[in-house]
């Protein structure tokens, strides 16, 4: 059966994909202090994942007490928080040129791959400065890595316009 979608449509649809996962990933940061608790709760101490994983586990319950007591003593750092996700939409808007006009706006997914792939260096410099622990730098990591495969499909398609 032969492929339904037009190139264009392909590589709308990768992009929006993209577009929603930024979107998504960066509203996720406004209730931080609400999703730790549900975190906490189904993966923290005394669960059978913080059994499995007791590094995990003390590290979201260090999460936990710094946000809450952080958040609770000076709500305005929560404000850094609500900056981030304004960041991630705004980006996401970005994209919106290359979905009206693919090959003119080439330079935007060119732009969003060296930024996802700037993710891995800034979680490794940062994260280390930090005293963040590895297996968390790599999740952090893992949103370059997997926001860079649209973008590379996409532009890939775009190539070939």
């Amino acid at each position: 059966m032969r492929n339904s979608f037009s190139p264009v449509n392909r590589i709308r649809a990768l992009l929006i994909l993209f577009m929603l996962g930024l979107v998504l990933s960066g509203l996720s940061a406004i209730p931080v202090r609400w999703e730790i608790q549900v975190l906490q709760s189904l993966f923290g101490a005394g669960t059978w994942f913080g059994d499995l994983f007791p590094e995990i586990s003390s590290w979201m319950e260090q999460i936990q007490e710094g946000i809450q007591n952080g958040y609770g003593r000076y709500p305005f750092l929560a404000y850094g928080t609500d900056w981030l996700a304004f960041g991630h939409v705004a980006i996401a808007l970005a994209f919106i040129g290359p979905l009206r006009d693919p090959v003119r706006n080439i330079w935007v997914v060119n732009f969003g791959m060296i930024a996802c792939l700037l993710v891995i260096p800034w979680t490794l410099v940062f994260g280390s400065l930090r005293g963040i622990p590895l297996f968390w730098m790599l999740a952090d990591m893992s949103f370059g890595v997997v926001g860079v495969i649209p973008l590379w499909l996409a532009r890939r398609e775009i190539l070939h316009l």
